[in-house]
């Protein structure tokens, strides 16, 4: 790399870190733990480390392709490369756009329901979407400042809420009580899979760190370092999370307050105290994550436009920046985080993602001699995603099968906007760069 291309990235290690941990924790101890905890009862440790191994698998195929092509569309260049132009490869960008809506919903409305606990009960439905709005409409406007301010606050702010978190884990792992945790409190071995699986979305985030590698410093040492220890780190965390709270607060408890499921669980070893410091901490994890996946989604949007699968008017720039896209996908999330229930948003996110690594690890095995990879662990990582999504889909099936209409009109609504799009315009995918080539 010139030294003149070297001055022009603006994110080091730790700010990509940042990113990383930011998206996945954010999403997943504070907005999704209840319902963990609700399918997986005592063995909720041991999901959050089956979705882990998932996600640490599927880092690998990413890490791989991100050295290979650096570029801010990440996981949609990654299909165009290894899949070029077809309804296939369209529908998967344009499904990948989608789920990044369904998850900044869902922790737009993690934010919204922690924001909204420190007002009277009567006044928080009101208070819950005054928070879901501002949280979505200030990030939106800090993420259009730079990527390097991005970066900055991701550093803070994750910083912050990790130490406040670790807190939580030293002083509640004095007062767990084992037998919350013991074999016999656990559900079914499938069941439990499953509540790992449908709140797979926790580690969704470590994907961000690809739409940062047009941005990064010395990209080909530190992206993979990046994804490894950032999701190695939030696998331990999860862990020893889900075990203090599971550990700490009866399950009927725990579900009773799935939305703010963290907070309640430190109310036993903390008192208020301990509810008002974890809420305060939900703010800024769900806030980060915010943050974060706006940071990707509006490059993704742009890429997707870039290379004929969306409009052109969203690959035109703002001041060098996709600011069209990024507005665009805030406004629709908006919509979703507003209109629909937690349930539902989790399990579209969950199954979206789980659809889009296999892609991914598919598309590091067709490419596997350009990204110098074992092709053994794309493989596995394939066999993983594809055995997580038919635990996630047996599970809904067998307690809300109508919640699958959603997904499917979710995954056919991207292959329709898709071809749909293609007939009329005439346009086709044109990758936006060769393998090798550095940004």
């Amino acid at each position: 790399m010139s030294k003149a291309s070297a001055k022009g990235k603006s994110l080091g290690y730790w700010s990509i870190v940042s990113i990383g941990v930011g998206g996945m924790v954010g999403g997943g101890i504070f907005a999704v733990l209840g319902l963990a905890v609700q399918l997986a009862h005592g063995g909720t440790p041991v999901a959050f480390a089956l979705a882990g191994i998932v996600a640490l698998t599927t880092s690998y195929s990413y890490a791989r392709l991100s050295v290979t092509y650096p570029s801010q569309g990440g996981t949609v260049e990654f299909l165009n490369q290894a899949f070029g132009p077809g309804l296939l490869t369209g529908g998967l960008n344009i499904l990948l756009w989608l789920s990044y809506i369904v998850m900044l919903s869902l922790y737009a409305y993690a934010f919204g329901s922690y924001g909204a606990s420190f007002f009277p009960k009567v006044m928080q439905p009101f208070w819950k979407h005054i928070f879901i709005s501002g949280s979505i409409i200030l990030l939106t406007g800090l993420n259009i400042l730079s990527a390097k301010a991005v970066g900055k606050a991701e550093e803070w702010i994750v910083g912050f809420k990790i130490a406040i978190l670790l807190f939580f884990i030293g002083v509640g792992l004095w007062s767990v009580n084992v037998q919350r945790l013991e074999l016999s409190a656990w559900t079914n071995t499938l069941q439990l899979i499953a509540g790992g699986m449908i709140i797979f979305l926790a580690y969704e985030g470590f994907e961000l760190i690809a739409n940062t590698a047009g941005d990064v410093k010395n990209p080909r040492r530190t992206l993979p370092r990046a994804y490894y220890s950032s999701v190695g780190f939030v696998i331990a965390l999860y862990i020893l999370v889900s075990l203090v709270t599971v550990g700490n607060l009866p399950i009927g408890r725990i579900v009773a307050a799935r939305d703010y499921a963290l907070a309640a669980s430190a109310q036993p070893f903390l008192g208020s105290f301990g509810f008002i410091l974890i809420a305060i901490a939900a703010l800024l994890s769900t806030g980060s994550a915010i943050n974060a996946t706006l940071y990707g989604a509006s490059r993704v949007s742009y890429t997707i436009a870039k290379e004929g699968e969306l409009p052109e008017v969203l690959e035109e720039k703002i001041w060098r920046r996709p600011i069209e896209g990024l507005l665009i996908t805030s406004a629709l999330t908006l919509l979703v985080a507003n209109l629909f229930n937690l349930s539902s948003i989790a399990m579209m996110g969950s199954a979206g993602f789980l659809l889009i690594f296999a892609a991914v690890n598919r598309a590091n095995l067709r490419l596997y001699r350009k990204t110098a990879s074992h092709r053994w662990i794309a493989i596995l990582g394939i066999v993983l995603c594809l055995a997580a999504l038919g635990a996630l889909i047996w599970q809904v099936a067998g307690t809300a099968p109508r919640e699958l209409w959603v997904l499917a009109i979710m995954v056919g609504t991207a292959f329709a906007i898709e071809a749909i799009y293609r007939k009329l315009t005439g346009r086709v995918l044109r990758p936006l760069m060769k393998a090798g080539a550095k940004d």
